[in-house]
């Protein structure tokens, strides 16, 4: 079943020309907003890891990574879900202090995921990580964190609209914050997906914390890896899409754990064999630094700004044939 829906009078603003000159100014003024704003420097990363490393990010447990032999390492490679461990590494190797960060383009395959107007099967996100103190670790700070990322957002989006003023998106500065278990019991009745868009129609930017663990239903409200993020100490940052009348999530974000919640988070997930891979002993055993990192997508955020209807309209990627119909007949032009 196809599951794109196109808005009532939908148009582009901007042609072709014009949406391409307006994604890379996006790209390029957003990374020097928030890579200025939280002392992060640019990095190399990987487009794909050996399999036996435990580098992949596991998502929410299903996905199934793409995976190749390299005959010349004798080894299989799986391209990446995501850094969010990856980098946490790179920041021990590289050296890097507390209150310095890194961030990286990171483009993945998730082949499992399921296509619709803001779902593809290739993702591009800026990947980000920073060292942080023992100290930093508590809500407080993590909300610290969340506002200067809502603040470079529209801060980019301000400075979009004078060379585009023809865009007509409005973002909220002010951050709703809410935990998975307080929207659970403001909406018991709906699915997380509907406890998102009634809350976001209200705040227009929301964090939603403390995602992972299972809740009172007992059910939790989106997956989680347990070996990141810790679900006591992490978040998603949404916006209302206008365009789309829905929650849109922009970043999935998170201080990781420690050794103590790491522990924790692999007993209750049952996965309890991956502490003898290598990236979880080191953490297990204190040797990683204490970090706070997430993920903001690139092509999402350009689709908000430019009140794109479909993710096909700021990427390139590949569509079944029902969906590339619709398009056309909509006048949604896919790259």
């Amino acid at each position: 079943m196809n599951k794109i829906t196109i808005p009532k009078g939908y148009h582009p603003l901007l042609d072709e020309y014009d949406t391409q000159r307006a994604i890379a100014y996006i790209k390029q003024t957003f990374q020097q907003e928030f890579s200025e704003a939280l002392n992060l420097k640019r990095v190399s990363a990987p487009l794909f890891v050996t399999e036996e490393s435990g580098l992949n990010d596991n998502l929410n447990g299903y996905e199934r990574p793409v995976s190749f032999d390299v005959p010349a390492i004798k080894a299989d490679a799986q391209v990446v879900h995501s850094l969010a461990k990856w980098k946490r590494l790179a920041l021990k190797r590289y050296h890097f202090v507390v209150g310095n960060g890194l961030y990286t383009d990171m483009n993945a395959i998730r082949r499992d995921e399921e296509l619709d107007n803001i779902h593809s099967i290739y993702v591009d996100q800026w990947d980000w990580e920073k060292v942080i103190t023992k100290e930093c670790r508590n809500l407080d700070y993590f909300k610290l964190i969340v506002r200067t990322i809502v603040e470079a957002i529209c801060n980019t989006k301000d400075r979009l609209f004078v060379h585009f003023p023809q865009l007509t998106a409005k973002l909220e500065r002010e951050v709703a914050f809410i935990t998975s278990q307080e929207l659970e019991d403001m909406y018991p009745d709906l699915t997380p997906v509907e406890r998102e868009d009634a809350f976001l129609k209200i705040h227009k930017t929301a964090c939603i914390m403390q995602i992972g663990d299972k809740l009172k239903s007992g059910k939790p409200h989106g997956g989680r890896a347990p070996d990141y993020d810790d679900w006591e100490l992490n978040g998603d940052i949404l916006f209302w899409n206008e365009q789309l009348q829905r929650a849109f999530e922009i970043s999935s974000m998170g201080i990781r754990v420690d050794e103590h919640s790491l522990d924790r988070q692999l007993k209750v997930s049952g996965c309890e064999q991956r502490r003898t891979l290598p990236f979880h002993k080191m953490l297990l055993e204190g040797q990683l630094p204490l970090t706070i990192g997430g993920g903001i997508g690139q092509s999402r955020l350009c689709m908000l700004m430019m009140s794109c209807a479909h993710i096909g309209e700021v990427q390139s990627s590949i569509w079944d044939a029902e969906t590339i119909k619709i398009c056309e007949e909509n006048g949604i032009p896919l790259l």
